[in-house]
Formats: structure tokens, C-alpha cells, sequence
């Protein structure tokens, strides 16, 4: 299935997300474009679910051409929740010639700021991106705090490092309630750590089946209906920083994510009064 958006439209993307000239001259569906890709989607487009909380309908709308309006050609500096951002970065993917497909994830609640309990029905949205080599990617730039600054080969246990002194890497392995278990139905399982002695974090699990936009439409369906939607209940918005990379460039203009501000209700609020004050800097 052909990409929605086209070339004129993939142009504008990239000048919306200020990707670096060189790697614009002759756009290559390579490990480094990818890189670079993921690092200025995620710094330009914010997490949040406002139109959830304030457009009229209260509801989230996944056309493609819908949400190229929305957070590139209408340039309000607008992202959206997992599913928004993820579709529109799928279809600029394909328009590149990535081979690429979304996956549907389990992403567990977090209780005093930590990932717990039971994994629920599908409520997140990964990309996973198949090289000419064989290798995979996943590539989450969707996902807010404590998310992947970088795409992630589905290599069992590889640790890397991400913001600060947090690590992060995918394990192979089952959930809980999982019944048939064998080799073939573990599940990849993303996991955190904020530092090389404190322990991992399981946050989200995924078996990497590709989901079509008829999946998408009924779990938009549920994240946007349903009393026990944390989306529903919470208005979120987070924030990637962006800055030159500093050592270790691998072409001219590279950049890198260096920390996020979160902002959610009632610090929101009153944030609208006294900027800063109420973001969390990472």
C-alpha cells in the first residue's frame, strides 16, 4: 500500500521538523536518515491529547491528510497522542521507502510514577521499520516520558543509553496471563532504568504484528470513549528539547535529544501565569 502523502508533501515535512540539508539532498531509506527522522519527529511534535479534552467533538480524527493539516501545514506547533503522531510518521516513512508497518502495544499504568500491574488491551502504537539486510527497528516517537530517544533494533537485551543517566533496552520474554508459551509467542518488552543500579522497568510489551487502519480505528475508538482511558481522564502534554550534538556527529547539522518538559493539570493551568515554573525538566 502506497504511502498517503507525496513527495511535495514529504518536502514540507521535512521542513517542518528542520531536518539537516545534507540528509535532504538525496533522502535514503538508511540507518542514519532514520535516526535523524525519528530524533526530529519526536523534538518537533509534542505529545498531548488536547483535541480530546477541547475540540467540540472530543474525539481524535486518524485521517492522514487530517493530522498533515493538523501538525504540519496548519504550523501551530501542534503534535498529538500516540496514535496521531505514529500514523503520520508511518506514512512519511513509506513516502521515503522505509519498509515500514505499525504495531499495536500493551502499555501498563503507571502507579507513583512507576509502570505496574497488568499489561491492558492494546492502547499504544509503535513503527517497525525491516532493512534490505534483515535487521528491524522499532521506532517509537509517540510515546512521551520515559520513551525511546532513538529507533531500537529488536535485538533481545541490547542496552542503550537515553536521556540523562536513564538506560533502556527490549527484552524477549511473556506476560503475565499469557497461556500458550513457547519461543514463538514471547513478546518484545520495553524497559527503562534511570540509572545502571537501580532496576528495570517494564513499561509496554509487543508481538510486533502489523495493524491495519481498521485496528487503529477501534482502538481509537475505545482510548477515546471508554470512563477507564487514562486520555480521558488526564490532559498531558510533553515536550522533546533538541540541540547540535555535541561530539561524535556523523554529519553535518546532526542533532540529539538532550531533555523534555512535561506539562500536565493543574501545573497546566497554571503555567499559563508563570511559564517554567511548573515544567519538570529532565
Amino acid at each position: 500500500m502506497a504511502s498517503a502523502y507525496s513527495q511535495e508533501q514529504l518536502s514540507q515535512f521535512f521542513d517542518h521538523i528542520n531536518l539537516p540539508k545534507v540528509l535532504r539532498e538525496d533522502p535514503q531509506p538508511t540507518l542514519i536518515f532514520l535516526k535523524a527522522l525519528h530524533t526530529h519527529s519526536l523534538a518537533t511534535f509534542p505529545y498531548e491529547n488536547l483535541s480530546l479534552h477541547y475540540n467540540a467533538a472530543h474525539s481524535i480524527e486518524l485521517d492522514p491528510q487530517h493530522l498533515f493539516r493538523k501538525m504540519v501545514t496548519d504550523n501551530r506547533g501542534r503534535g498529538g497522542f500516540c496514535m496521531e503522531i505514529a500514523i503520520l510518521y508511518n506514512h512519511v516513512l513509506r513516502a521515503i521507502g522505509f519498509d515500514a508497518y505499525t504495531a499495536g502495544v500493551r502499555t501498563r499504568g503507571r502507579l507513583e510514577g512507576v509502570p505496574r500491574g497488568d499489561y491492558p488491551g492494546w492502547n499504544h502504537i509503535v513503527n517497525i521499520i525491516t532493512f534490505p539486510n534483515g535487521s528491524r527497528y522499532h521506532s517509537d516517537v509517540a510515546f512521551g516520558g520515559d520513551g525511546a530517544t532513538m529507533p531500537m533494533p529488536l535485538t533481545d537485551g541490547l542496552i542503550h543509553d537515553n536521556l540523562g543517566t536513564q538506560q533502556i533496552r527490549l527484552k524477549r520474554d511473556w506476560i503475565p496471563h499469557q497461556v500458550h508459551r513457547t519461543e514463538e509467542t514471547k513478546l518484545w518488552i520495553y524497559q527503562y532504568r534511570n540509572s545502571q543500579d537501580k532496576e528495570w522497568n517494564s513499561f509496554y510489551s509487543f508481538p510486533g504484528t502489523e495493524f491495519l487502519a481498521l485496528d487503529w480505528d477501534v482502538v481509537n475508538w475505545w482510548v477515546n470513549t471508554h470512563a477507564d482511558s487514562h486520555q480521558r481522564r488526564n490532559v498531558l502534554t510533553i515536550k522533546f528539547l533538541l540541540r547540535p550534538k555535541e561530539s561524535d556527529a556523523s554529519f553535518e547539522g546532526e542533532m540529539e535529544i538532550y531533555g523534555k518538559k512535561n506539562a500536565c493539570e493543574p501545573s497546566f493551568q497554571r503555567e499559563l501565569g508563570r511559564k517554567d515554573r511548573n515544567h519538570r525538566y529532565v
